[in-house]
């Protein structure tokens, strides 16, 4: 009979790596609420302050000769905040990893105008150029097929919060459809414009319903959407 994992007590704030929230963590999986401006991984400019980096000197607890690490199931956006998954051994992270595209990812955002419909769908082929920047292409040849669920959660004049289903996770997805279709996402300042006053890209991976990859359970973990979306909303 299978060994059923028990989640780890919650350690006190103090003891969490900055720019994390640990939401849930047992001996396979450490789940996590990241900070907006938090790098996932580490890039040729930035090596030690990024989610990993954190993480695994988190499960470590200072002893540098610790087997214990952390291994990289998917990644958020620098500029998005929210849930992301870890895995702690090595199948873990390959049975998450090969289920990824089938679970259940929801993000909220605030973008600017207003949508034609309140819910729908936005579908293209991915590209990247070779300033790293995603863009749509009609030939699916040279592209990757990405689709993005959404319905319009409020409204106001200026801008709308909406919910956004992930059905593939292409890199700046989010972003790039809701750019090119007019209605960029607040804060964006890759895709979008440059606005005075908007501190950060406007967009949170708010739940991730997976299997737990040991116990085959369906678990969902969420993070609170920041104050700060609603109330760009009520200015």
């Amino acid at each position: 009979m299978q060994d059923i994992p028990k989640p780890f007590k919650r350690p006190p704030k103090r003891f969490q790596p900055p720019g994390l929230e640990i939401i849930y963590e047992d001996h396979d999986i450490l789940v996590v609420d990241k900070r907006s401006g938090l790098l996932t991984v580490s890039t040729d400019r930035v090596k030690d302050n990024t989610a990993f980096f954190l993480l695994n000197a988190y499960v470590k607890k200072g002893n540098q000769k610790s087997r214990n690490r952390v291994f990289i199931v998917h990644r958020l956006d620098r500029d998005t905040s929210g849930v992301l998954v870890f895995a702690k051994q090595e199948k873990a992270r390959d049975d998450l990893q090969a289920e990824w595209q089938r679970f259940d990812k929801k993000y909220q955002a605030v973008i600017y105008g207003t949508l034609p419909d309140r819910e729908g769908m936005i579908s293209s082929y991915l590209a990247e150029n070779r300033a790293h920047k995603m863009y749509s292409v009609n030939d699916a040849s040279k592209g990757k097929l990405a689709r993005t669920g959404y319905r319009v959660l409020q409204q106001a004049k200026h801008a709308c919060l909406v919910e956004i289903d992930l059905l593939t996770g292409r890199k700046n997805q989010i972003r790039v459809h809701f750019s090119e279709q007019g209605f960029p996402v607040v804060g964006d300042r890759k895709y979008g414009t440059k606005e005075p006053g908007v501190k950060r890209l406007m967009l949170h991976a708010c739940s991730v319903t997976i299997r737990h990859p040991r116990t085959k359970e369906r678990m969902t973990f969420e993070a609170k959407v920041p104050p700060s979306f609603k109330a760009f909303l009520r200015e």
